[in-house]
């Protein structure tokens, strides 16, 4: 749609805004004298009346609609509203604009062409409409309006037409006595606005007065809102401390729980130390006891020691015997060779003279009996002889000993066999799993052995 001005003072556009119908108020201005057909080019004058109940003020405009718009930015063009030269708004006001209908060369016409209806709309400077006039056309006469009927076809046409005008022409006028009638009652509606007009004036001033006490129970309301803020604010602040003295004491509360749990877990620890502790008590006895024992044992293996190392000496002492003993032997085997020849010469001699003296040769064989190998021909015997056989029974002696590699107990050897094994099993420890072999005094050791085997 086309929006133009015709006024040259200013380009503005004018104030419009979205406001539908339903908040309008179309009896604040009143248009009068609208024909119902204007001619397309040529100027429009409008008629309108301001009631008492409008202010007119410098931005308000009368613009033409098409008929059916909805909000004021439909305007086809517009006219800037003249201010009344009488400022006093008891009264109403009777006002006109012109519309001028500019014909150019170059353009088409200012004004609506078309056949639809259009009518005249004053709005004020906020957008709103204040009041609307009758629908009305653009419509340029034709030349059946000024032609001269010279047929009877021609003239009952024209009659027919004009019975049709003045059919026209009678509901025009109803239509005209009816807003006449409306006119009237408006007039009258605008006597009573005129009285709610005072009663407003009466309000206005109650108003003011209402506005006064408002603005000061404003003020009271402020300050009580204040107050009230203040208060929300120290309740805000006293919730916030609720909250965290109740988060604080759940948080305590869930402390105390576990360390009420701890507790009961280290009294059932500590139930356990004092039975671990009383059996390691127990433990210390036997180990004192074992320690005791053990101390005796050392004494008694320090004895043994004593024994052994005398053992020792003793066992060099045989040793240097049983080598005496050999070299004695020795010699002894060649004194003996040496008496055996001797013995062969004796005896040769003695049968070269046996058949001479028999009598004196058997007196002889009896005084001189066959010498012993241990003896041999010594007269007055083997000085070593004894010595000899003193050694050979301590070597006999020394292998048939027995002795415990623990205690150095000395079995001898035609005892049996477990007459020595069970000493020598009693100083030892063997292990039920894997029958590794401890010493008795590695109690512990055996202890601790056995127990990893429990735990794997």
């Amino acid at each position: 749609m086309m929006k133009t001005s015709t006024m040259d003072e200013t380009s503005d556009e004018p104030p419009t805004s979205a406001v539908l119908l339903d908040n309008c108020h179309f009896s604040q201005v009143i248009f009068n004298n609208v024909d119902k057909f204007y001619v397309p080019g040529g100027d429009i004058t409008c008629y309108y009346t301001l009631t008492q109940n409008i202010v007119p003020r410098g931005k308000d405009w009368v613009g033409i609609f098409r008929v059916g718009w909805k909000t004021t930015r439909e305007y086809y063009t517009f006219m800037w509203a003249p201010l009344p030269s009488d400022a006093r708004s008891d009264t109403a006001v009777q006002q006109q604009i012109q519309f001028k209908g500019l014909l150019c060369l170059s353009e088409a016409y200012y004004l609506p062409k078309d056949d639809e209806y259009y009518q005249f709309c004053y709005v004020d400077q906020d957008g709103v409409v204040r009041g609307a006039s009758v629908p009305f056309q653009f419509r340029a006469e034709t030349e059946d309006d000024i032609l001269v009927v010279t047929t009877q076809g021609e003239v009952e046409e024209v009659e027919l037409q004009n019975k049709n005008l003045r059919k026209e022409n009678e509901e025009l006028k109803a239509n005209c006595a009816s807003l006449e009638k409306q006119n009237i009652n408006l007039e009258k509606e605008l006597n009573k606005m005129q009285e709610l007009q005072n009663s407003l004036e009466s309000l206005r001033s109650n108003t003011e007065k209402l506005e006064l006490e408002l603005n000061s129970l404003k003020k009271e309301n402020k300050q009580l809102k204040e107050l009230d803020d203040c208060r929300e604010a120290e309740l805000h602040q006293l919730k916030e401390q609720i909250q965290n003295v109740t988060s604080d004491k759940e948080r305590l509360e869930t402390r105390l729980k576990t360390a009420l749990d701890h507790m009961d877990q280290l009294q059932s620890q500590v139930l356990n130390y004092e039975k671990e502790v009383e059996n390691l008590s127990l433990m210390d006895r036997d180990k004192t006891e074992q320690l005791e024992s053990l101390k005796e044992e050392n004494r008694q293996l320090r004895a043994i020691g004593t024994q052994q190392q005398q053992n020792h000496d003793l066992m060099k002492e045989l040793e240097e015997q049983k080598r005496l003993f050999q070299i004695l032997q020795a010699k002894k085997n060649e004194a003996n060779e040496e008496n055996q020849k001797r013995r062969e010469d004796e005896l040769l001699r003695h049968l070269a003279q046996a058949e001479e003296v028999s009598s004196f040769s058997v007196a002889s064989q009896a005084q001189a009996p066959i010498p012993s190998p241990e003896v041999g021909r010594f007269l007055f015997g083997n000085p070593y002889c004894a010595a000899g056989a003193k050694l050979g029974a301590g070597a006999a002696d020394l292998v048939s000993i027995r002795k415990c590699p623990t205690c150095d107990e000395v079995f001898p050897e035609d005892s049996e066999t477990s007459q020595y094994e069970a000493p020598v099993q009693s100083h030892v420890l063997k292990c039920p799993v894997c029958s590794e072999i401890f010493e008795k005094s590695n109690k512990q050791v055996f202890d601790d052995h056995v127990f990893c085997h429990g735990l794997e």
